[in-house]
């Protein structure tokens, strides 16, 4: 019952920034003078005119491996002109692209396979281990943490392989509430192919539009509705994955005492372990009523302990998110888009219910309670604007950046009786190494997601830009990340590792844990290929 949609059925994904390029907008003059006098941005960074204005490095791969690879899955599917290369180089960081506007050769792939099946995938593993080529899985290309870009250092040269053909609803398990899915389906061709049978997966992370179901498994992704829903690996339950030693099969029940769960190796390995071809996903049925709403809380820390309690104690809505004071000026900044004149102060929190009536109401009535006892009040409209809206932001981050910004995100988790302190110390590790390179910047934070032992924190950075902002903010993010590891959070939440986090990964999880996950690519990538650079040092690799 496979059904299909094709990938020329689907909207490009801008080259040079995010999304739709018609859906972008111009920064209203207001806000131009609010950088200008606030932040002291004030000389524009534009996007290149073209692909053609982007210089790349030079091709590399052998003649004679493109035409072994076009015998593999057809010449029409193996592509290296320039702009298709430029679109498989780098993912949709600020540094990324950041680096597309500094006029540097960019680091790209040589070609792009784009393969239709298991076998063909297996067949192009075995080639380029054979003859020495870095394979970068590639699905949406919303990595933001450097996890599609290629590293072909020691290699003979570099392919992306584009998994937008595998694209389909394989099955549907109505009994067992399963469906098994390609890797290749975008966020929303998933949900609509689901929905025509009446189902949901409930996973909508910010780059929905655009991510694939395959990167959302390989970089543990998690949803604006995870409170409600899970996180994208809790709603995994088998995968297929091909490797260059053979092909993986994980998965026939729930769970399982037979042994380690080897589906928890896969998920979160960002494509350095194999190339997920099929997913088994727990689904539900479409919720009859979805209701979002907006309470303001005294402080960031009365607003924190009223989530907590609620995940903790139940019954917890299905999107649970806190903006700090700072978040919730900048959201709350425009009365006449939210109904009313905003009182200044505060923490902005919204609640999400999903399901059906009775359900909806019920779990409405107990978090109003809570929020009420709580001291807090409803803002009109909060709601309903953040869900018209909540995939929006990245369109903001690239006018900004336009504008002579520099605006990135970072995030982390911890435990509950650690949150208060992360979040100072990241806030102070920021703040202080930006003002120090005479950028002192506005720091924005909200809690995305929760869980009954702890939650996330979501950074959102904004100063001007100094003459090189790739070292400017990679001396912030680095003072970051190193407070977060001082702090007790860990280095990620759902950006993943990719290869930017890679040094803080290590030492999060320790040398023992590396050593093993080095052993394990070892017995399943002998030749180092998938993903080098990602989750593990390439040059380590290729040492064993």
């Amino acid at each position: 019952m496979a059904t299909r949609r094709l990938p020329h059925d689907r909207p490009q994904l801008s080259w040079s920034g995010w999304g739709d390029p018609a859906a972008s907008a111009p920064l209203p003059e207001s806000l131009r003078a609010v950088l200008r006098d606030g932040l002291g941005v004030g000389r524009p960074t534009p996007a290149p005119a073209s692909p053609a204005a982007v210089a790349l490095t030079a091709p590399s791969l052998p003649e004679a491996t493109g035409r072994e690879l076009a015998a593999i899955t057809g010449a029409e599917h193996v592509r290296s002109d320039h702009e298709t290369r430029l679109r498989h180089a780098l993912g949709k960081s600020t540094p990324d692209l950041l680096a597309l506007r500094s006029g540097a050769p960019l680091a790209a792939p040589d070609g792009v396979v784009s393969p239709a099946s298991h076998d063909e995938i297996l067949e192009i593993l075995r080639l380029c281990s054979e003859h020495r080529v870095a394979v970068v899985p590639f699905g949406g290309g919303t990595s933001v943490v450097g996890g599609v870009t290629p590293h072909a250092d020691g290699f003979a040269g570099s392919v992306a392989l584009d998994l937008a053909r595998l694209a389909s609803l394989q099955e549907l398990d109505e009994e067992s509430r399963l469906a098994v899915l390609q890797p290749g389906l975008r966020g929303p061709e998933a949900e609509a192919v689901l929905g025509q049978r009446g189902y949901t997966i409930g996973h909508f992370p910010q780059s929905f539009e655009y991510a694939t179901l395959g990167g959302f498994a390989a970089a543990r992704s998690s949803g604006q509705a995870s409170a409600g829903y899970g996180r994208f690996d809790d709603l995994v339950l088998a995968l297929k994955v091909a490797t260059p030693a053979g092909t993986l099969t994980l998965g026939r029940a729930p769970k399982s005492a037979a042994g380690p769960d080897l589906r928890q190796l896969i998920l979160g390995s960002e494509g350095s372990l194999g190339v997920i071809t099929e997913l088994t996903v727990e689904v539900r049925p479409i919720p009859a009523t979805r209701v979002y709403e907006g309470w303001r809380f005294e402080s960031f820390a009365h607003g924190a302990d009223t989530l907590r309690r609620l995940v903790q104690d139940g019954p917890a809505p299905t999107v649970l998110r806190l903006s700090d004071e700072a978040e919730t000026a900048v959201n709350l900044a425009h009365p006449d888009e939210i109904g009313g004149s905003p009182a200044t102060g505060g923490s902005l929190a919204i609640f999400g219910f999903e399901g059906d009536g009775d359900d909806v109401e019920f779990r409405r009535a107990a978090a109003t309670a809570a929020c009420r006892g709580a001291g807090a009040t409803v803002v009109a409209q909060a709601g309903d604007n953040w869900a018209r809206d909540r995939y929006r932001g990245p369109y903001l981050r690239d006018a900004l950046l336009d504008a002579g910004a520099l605006v990135e995100t970072l995030e982390t988790v911890c435990f509950w009786s650690s949150l208060r302190g992360l979040y100072a110390a990241v806030g102070e590790a920021l703040r202080d190494c930006l003002t120090a390179l005479g950028t002192p910047p506005a720091i924005l934070c909200h809690i995305s997601h929760v869980y009954r032992t702890g939650a996330s924190l979501y950074f959102t950075v904004a100063c001007a830009q100094r003459d090189d902002p790739i070292e400017q903010w990679g001396q912030a993010k680095r003072a970051a990340s190193e407070a977060i590891a001082a702090a007790g959070g860990s280095i990620t939440h759902h950006h993943g590792v990719g290869s930017d986090h890679r040094e803080w990964y290590e030492r999060e999880v320790g040398s023992l844990s590396v050593a093993a996950l080095r052993a394990a690519k070892r017995t399943l990538d002998p030749a180092g290929i998938l993903n080098p650079g990602v989750l593990i040092a390439a040059d380590r690799v290729s040492s064993l």
